[in-house]
């Protein structure tokens, strides 16, 4: 087999609880700003969760028609708009290139729940002749990935890899690995979510999965002694990444690139990480072998961090087991002290968190963290961010139903 190419970083988009740009959302990052706040979608007085992540002052006309907008449903609208900055940024003129070159690989963790409620309603109080016809096309999780191709015309390979809270970070590593193997030339990789609705929060709840805490400032705190779970967020990131050679050749500015890639999955509990941390430690592991490097060369990791009790503990074992005695020396983060858990988006906003931390020399605090919880006794950026002077970073993702799933991104160099 030939050389396999290597692949870099054009193009950011993001749609984030703390800017719906990737400069304000990298500058919220950089000062501690907190996305998070009481819900304002529905009433939530019969609730135990009343605080989450939302997007604010979105406006999908600045992206697309009001037609276009209509006939997609929230998570579809933001990953067109995190689309449309990232191609924007990367310079991808469709009239130069071969639409059958550039190909989208953008996930869901869950689609549509508002269209779900609203549908549901509907049947049951007017019967099953009144549901939209629209329905499952505006619901199903693909749809985003479809929309992003139909709205920029992309034609090559789409995929839309769903593997709940690591489906951003499967998405860019599935793109990564197409562009690697000559499938496309450039890839729209990222994910997408938009999951603050009743069921959705109420669902979640039931499971204990979300915290119970209704100070913003201290809900999401990982890796925290005082920590009770996730807060939901929503939003997307995706990216553009292209071969080294396509990018020159048009002479893009290149933000970083992409060396590695590793997925795993626990084969233990639906929800549960492997209590060993062995299932993320093999992603993690994957992904600096693919990259060709050793575990020493990893300068920081921005990690899934979700804020519960087993992820933050678990996670904490895995990096130790990947890295070895160097896990000590490593700087930690975790971007959802600050924007909550994107769950199917969480994978691209932090793989934008860690181009933006190449790219600016600088490691964004984890907020909320006061005091390390047992097991928890690594370097996680707690207090200020710092200057730190990044080549190699890491991002990690777990998710339900046992998956890992790990990038390492470089620095660029000739």
């Amino acid at each position: 087999m030939k050389d396999r190419n290597r692949v870099v970083v054009t193009g950011l988009g993001a749609i984030t609880p703390i800017g719906n740009d990737v400069e304000s959302f990298w500058q919220g990052l950089k000062e501690k700003k907190v996305g998070i706040g009481p819900i304002t979608r529905f009433d939530t007085s019969e609730y135990k969760v009343k605080i989450a992540a939302e997007v604010k002052d979105f406006d999908p006309k600045q992206y697309m028609d009001p037609k276009a907008a209509r006939r997609m449903e929230l998570f579809s609208q933001y990953a067109v708009a995190a689309a449309s900055q990232a191609l924007s940024q990367a310079g991808i003129k469709m009239d130069r290139e071969d639409p059958y070159r550039v190909g989208t690989s953008v996930g869901s963790g869950i689609g549509s729940l508002q269209v779900m409620e609203r549908e549901y309603k509907k049947l049951e109080e007017k019967g099953p002749s009144r549901v939209n016809p629209l329905m499952i096309p505006l619901m199903i999780s693909n749809m985003a990935v479809g929309n992003v191709a139909l709205q920029f015309g992309l034609k090559g390979k789409s995929i839309n890899v769903v593997t709940a809270c690591a489906t951003g970070t499967n998405c860019i590593g599935e793109a990564f690995r197409s562009i690697q193997y000559g499938e496309a030339d450039v890839m729209v990789a990222g994910g997408t979510e938009a999951s603050i609705t009743p069921i959705g929060v109420a669902g979640f709840t039931a499971l204990t999965a979300l915290s119970t805490n209704e100070d913003p400032m201290l809900a999401s705190r990982p890796f925290d002694k005082n920590r009770d779970g996730f807060v939901m967020g929503e939003g997307s990131g995706i990216v553009v990444l292209e071969s080294l050679e396509h990018a020159k050749k048009r002479g893009a500015k290149i933000l970083a690139e992409v060396v590695g890639y590793g997925g795993s999955n626990d084969a233990f509990h639906v929800t549960s990480p492997a209590e060993d941390g062995s299932g993320a430690a093999a992603a993690m592991q994957a992904a600096i072998q693919d990259a060709g490097i050793a575990p020493e060369q990893i300068d920081y990791i921005n990690a899934h961090g979700t804020s519960t009790h087993h992820n933050d503990i678990f996670e904490t074992l895995a990096i130790k087991k990947a890295l070895g005695d160097h896990a000590y020396q490593v700087k930690i983060n975790s971007t959802k002290s600050m924007v909550g858990h994107l769950l199917g988006a969480a994978g691209g906003v932090e793989f934008i968190a860690c181009v933006k931390s190449i790219e600016d020399g600088f490691i964004h605090a984890t907020a909320g963290l006061a005091e390390p919880g047992e097991g928890c006794d690594l370097d996680y950026m707690m207090g200020e961010g710092q200057p730190f002077d990044v080549r190699y970073a890491m991002s990690n993702s777990l998710g339900f139903g046992g998956v890992n799933a790990s990038l390492v991104i470089k620095k660029y160099e000739e």
